[in-house]
């Protein structure tokens, strides 16, 4: 049997999801968890074989929870399943230890292949998806991407230097390098195209 967790803030998706795998022989659905720090929890709990989740939690992102997964060592499977067909998310997905990313619009049926795929210790990546990855490199390193994100979400400079801890000018510096880096005319250009590219 594939223990699985699945973790999904909107209701009607994870449900759906859970009676989708359940009709499987060989899957059980032991729980699932609107949120990022709730799917934590039950990981811990429930100790499943896999995770399937969402990117865009509240809470913690399903990325930041593959990280924690990897940090942690767990032996737990991540399998993301999103709308963002953005090759930067996928980049970052493989970095944290991801061994699935499938695209909601994808047949039904491929997740319970890659389910089976990945509990066999092997990958369940979209195709397509793969190729683009690789074609164009994340050029921001996590300070970077971190002063961007909360700097996109419309705090100043004062507020993101007293989030992270660090002083007005490491924060302009970094804002500055990340608009360099993006070759854009300012930080809301930057967090625009950072989004758009799954950077951020």
């Amino acid at each position: 049997m594939i223990r699985v967790l699945l973790a999904e803030d909107q209701a009607m998706v994870r449900g759906a999801l859970s009676a989708l795998l359940n009709l499987e022989s060989d899957i059980e659905v032991l729980g699932s968890a609107c949120d990022g720090e709730a799917a934590w929890r039950e990981l811990q709990r429930l100790k499943p074989d896999v995770l399937v989740t969402d990117i865009e939690m509240p809470g913690l992102t399903g990325l930041e929870l593959a990280q924690r997964i990897q940090r942690h060592e767990l032996p737990i499977k991540v399998i993301i399943v999103t709308t963002f067909a953005r090759p930067g998310f996928l980049r970052r997905a493989l970095d944290a230890g991801v061994s699935g990313y499938l695209l909601k619009d994808a047949p039904a049926e491929n997740l319970a292949e890659a389910l089976r795929t990945v509990h066999r210790g092997g990958r369940a990546i979209d195709p397509q998806l793969a190729l683009e990855a690789w074609s164009e490199a994340d050029p921001l390193n996590d300070r970077e991407r971190q002063v961007l994100r909360l700097a996109g979400e419309g705090q100043s400079a004062g507020d993101i230097a007293t989030a992270l801890n660090l002083s007005h000018g490491t924060v302009r510096n970094y804002l500055s390098e990340a608009i360099g880096k993006l070759g854009v005319a300012n930080r809301i250009e930057a967090y625009r195209l950072a989004r758009q590219k799954g950077w951020l």
